[in-house]
């Protein structure tokens, strides 16, 4: 994991020319938020790769020959039968089905790497730490960071600082050994095909620097977040940015689903922690909120909300702000935690500034759940 001092991490990347870091109270302070041109790395994305430095993220690794299946016991993915060479995303519930963690998976070469979001892999560590019991399974803090190609016609090969050519894998969630240590591995977020490279920190500037030497442009951690923000619809929500302490994995509809539809939680699985709470929103209602993006108008002030700001409808709270950023062409957006009982057409506020939903991040009505439409038939009004 990335060592923090009393200041805070600090990438070696902010050294580079250009490089700006993040406001102390970003979850992304310690690497570049942007190089002296945002915009143009948003748009640089759309016609050629850029590289984000994402090194502040937390990154542990399992070893043991139970890993997967002793993690298979209190994860919400199925991850049992990832194949060497595979992987996935999955959560960590608490008791009543509330999302504690969030971590990307990649088994390689009989260990599996698993990033989360910074700051939260000590308490990820811990409670795998506790739950080992008498598994053949060691989960420990792995000196390795995280590099995001992604962008337009990503290389298909990559020369490493050693000089050794690197076929990048292809596949959501597949993953190869890296000469050196670390893994490629290819994710579906920000956009479709985009590689994260996790790198042994020591080698970190110099793979940086193969990234580029490729044909990718630096691009800040403001460019991810455009990207994240409103590249993918439903958006991909983020831990602990868009999220709060009682969210429930169906608030944010691109956590649900099996490996092969880039979810987080497979809904045929159970017997885990909180499972109850996710069985029981699938098959008989729906989550209170869900995840949307906003359009903001930015035009009546320069100073956009910030994370954790109250939505309001005709002067009510109906939710709360997550992610807020500036877009190359859509402008200034943001994803947000509404009730489902607002209208996709509902003038919302957020601290004076007027936003309206993106009717296309709203979710479908995918119409009555099987567990509901059984009550209703057996108390006679079907």
């Amino acid at each position: 994991m990335p060592e923090r001092t009393d200041s805070g991490y600090r990438s070696p990347i902010l050294n580079r020319p250009g490089a700006v870091n993040q406001a102390d109270t970003s979850p992304d302070v310690g690497v570049p938020y942007h190089y002296g041109d945002p915009f143009g790395e948003q748009r640089a994305a759309d016609s050629a790769p850029v590289v984000v430095d994402r090194s502040h993220r937390d990154v542990l690794t399992i070893g043991g020959g139970e890993r997967l299946t002793w993690l298979e016991g209190f994860v919400s993915q199925h991850v049992s039968e990832i194949p060497d060479g595979g992987g996935a995303e999955t959560l960590v519930l608490d008791a009543n089905g509330r999302v504690e963690h969030h971590a990307v998976l990649a088994d390689v070469a009989g260990t599996l790497v698993v990033d989360t979001e910074p700051g939260r892999g000590a308490d990820l560590l811990q409670f795998l730490t506790k739950m080992v019991f008498w598994a053949d399974a060691t989960p420990e803090t792995a000196d390795l960071a995280v590099l995001t190609l992604t962008g337009a016609a990503l290389p298909a090969t990559l020369e490493a600082p050693d000089g050794t050519e690197v076929t990048l894998p292809v596949g959501d969630y597949a993953g190869i050994p890296l000469p050196g240590g670390g893994v490629a591995r290819r994710m579906p977020w920000p956009l479709t095909g985009s590689i994260d490279l996790l790198v042994p920190r020591s080698g970190l500037s110099a793979w940086f620097d193969a990234a580029v030497a490729a044909g990718a442009r630096p691009a800040g951690s403001w460019a991810f977040e455009a990207l994240r923000a409103a590249g993918t619809t439903p958006p991909r929500g983020r831990l602990g940015v868009d999220t709060d302490e009682k969210t429930i994995p169906h608030e944010l509809p691109t956590w649900i689903g099996d490996v092969a539809q880039r979810g987080a939680v497979h809904l045929d699985k159970g017997c885990y922690r909180g499972q109850e709470t996710v069985s029981r929103v699938h098959n008989l209602g729906r989550s209170p909120r869900v995840l949307v993006r906003l359009q903001l108008d930015g035009s009546a002030s320069d100073e956009l909300p910030v994370p954790g700001a109250e939505v309001r409808a005709a002067g009510r709270p109906v939710g709360r702000v997550g992610t807020v950023v500036q877009h190359h062409e859509d402008g200034p957006v943001a994803l947000a935690l509404l009730k489902r009982s607002v209208a996709v057409d509902a003038a919302l506020e957020i601290d004076g500034v007027v936003a309206a939903v993106d009717p296309d991040s709203a979710p479908e009505d995918t119409g009555t759940q099987a567990g509901r439409e059984a009550i209703r038939r057996l108390r006679g009004q079907a």
